[in-house]
């Protein structure tokens, strides 16, 4: 039996929606985004960093520039993500009912990503990335293409195992206070208070393995393999809310233990990192020409990336500012290829790049776009990922790293001709088979050209509010 089929099949054995039947659900969900949009940008123009950190519930929650910045990324980003959804139910009423289940989880799953950003102790933090993990499944399994079942459990299953690494290395923390006498607090800001400079094997190993455990999240070799299958089968909204919403607040869980390990096993946090962003270059360059997949080419340049921004973090000092400002522009990159890669899926109905081939004929608008994204992902001038690879180079041959530069320049190198390969035949070669043009709606374009707009904007001219908040997140995790 044909996937066709079995489709055609699923849809006989359930009964459709009633037409009226929750049509509030994603005008409601997306009002909450512009609301809570509209909060953080408000809180932003009005809280001067000086009047930073603020704390609320008991020391639990904080609202300091790394919280700031964060905050104000994902809900840019869930606000696009959510635009998208609603163009996505008016254009395709045989996904409504998925459509409509996503977005009561996507909800939920912002609402705990807030608070994950915000919160000031790493053992609820950790508590809080599992339980957004427990909602992305939840939103996996609406998938339609392969088996998003199967990927979910998995995609659960090593989530699970990389934060319960992580939460084995908190124990070890406990441990090597304990062993000093002391009462250790995770709270982030105080974590450093309970730490010794002097040689501590417990104290080590419990870093060693946050670092891994967080590393895995972020789809760090060698915890990544989760994440192209997870890309691939999840829906494209699931897909663009784990690449640049979950990944951020795991990036912020590795900022916090990074801001209360300043002084301490600096050479440790250095060679674990610098391991880890060379493997996840190397993976991304051999799969990336392997692969004929373009959510998965996606996927892949999602391990790339963070294989960058572990060489960054790697460096410290002189490279922080490349780094933060790399992991911002790359939330609205992901973002942007995955719903812009949703729209191709939704004409062609396939992820294989072969059956695409001149798709910028067909979708002239979402092809474009999907060339800007990337020209964005490979590090193209005017975007904000071109001047963030930059300073992240200069960063490294600065500390003297020119092992790392050479790699990550020849890894790069050869992750921008295999994407050139598979992508510009897909973008604009000779199709085999004619399709009209399709036009796209405005609602359908908002969110692209917004991201378009963010990326372009913070790598020409950023406001300065932007670039010295960007300054204090840098500056919080040793930079200069």
């Amino acid at each position: 039996m044909t996937a066709t089929s079995l489709q055609a099949a699923d849809t006989r054995a359930v009964p459709p929606a009633k037409p009226d039947s929750g049509r509030w659900i994603l005008p409601v969900m997306l009002c909450l985004a512009l609301l809570i949009w509209l909060a953080t940008v408000a809180s932003f123009l009005a809280l001067p960093l000086e009047r930073l950190p603020l704390y609320f519930a008991h020391r639990y929650l904080v609202l300091d520039a790394t919280s700031m910045l964060f905050v104000l990324v994902i809900n840019t980003v869930f606000l696009g993500i959510g635009v998208y959804m609603l163009s996505r139910e008016r254009g395709s009423p045989e996904l409504i009912r998925d459509l409509r289940t996503r977005a009561l989880w996507s909800s939920l799953f912002m609402l705990l990503m807030n608070l994950g950003v915000m919160c000031n102790h790493l053992i609820l933090q950790w508590t809080l990335i599992e339980l957004t993990t427990a909602c992305a499944v939840m939103m996996m399994v609406c998938g339609q293409y392969g088996a998003p079942r199967a990927v979910a459990w998995r995609y659960l299953l090593y989530s699970s195992m990389t934060l319960a690494i992580s939460f084995v290395g908190f124990m070890c923390l406990a441990q090597s206070a304990d062993l000093r006498g002391l009462e250790i607090s995770f709270h982030a800001d105080r974590l450093s208070e309970t730490l010794t400079i002097a040689k501590d094997s417990w104290q080590g190993l419990g870093l060693a393995l946050i670092l891994l455990g967080l590393g895995g999240k972020l789809g760090l070799a060698p915890l990544y393999s989760w994440l192209p299958e997870t890309y691939e089968a999840a829906p494209t909204s699931t897909s663009a809310l784990l690449a640049s919403v979950q990944l951020n607040v795991s990036v912020v869980a590795m900022f916090r233990v990074l801001q209360a390990f300043q002084g301490f096993e600096t050479g440790l946090v250095s060679q674990e990192l610098l391991v880890m962003g060379y493997a996840s270059l190397l993976v991304a360059a051999i799969q990336i020409m392997a692969t004929r997949n373009y959510k998965r080419l996606i996927a892949y340049a999602c391990i790339s990336s963070s294989g960058v921004i572990a060489l960054g973090l790697s460096v410290g000092q002189v490279a922080a500012y490349g780094v933060v400002l790399y992991i911002v522009s790359n939330a609205f990159v992901k973002s942007l290829l995955f719903i812009t890669a949703g729209r191709m899926r939704a004409v062609y109905g396939t992820n294989d790049v072969a059956p695409l081939a001149g798709v910028i004929r067909v979708l002239p608008f979402a092809g474009l776009l999907f060339a800007g994204g990337i020209f964005a992902l490979l590090g193209f001038p005017p975007f904000a990922s071109f001047l963030a690879e930059m300073l992240i180079l200069s960063g490294i041959v600065q500390a003297g790293n020119l092992l790392a530069f050479t790699l990550m320049c020849v890894m790069l190198t050869i992750i921008f001709v295999a994407t050139g390969r598979s992508i510009f035949p897909m973008l604009w070669g000779i199709p085999e088979r004619v399709l009209p043009p399709i036009k796209e709606s405005l609602l359908t374009s908002l969110p692209k050209l917004g991201f378009v707009g963010v990326l372009t904007m913070l790598g020409t001219y950023t406001p300065d509010a932007i670039t010295q908040l960007l300054s204090a997140v840098a500056r919080s995790i040793g930079g200069t």
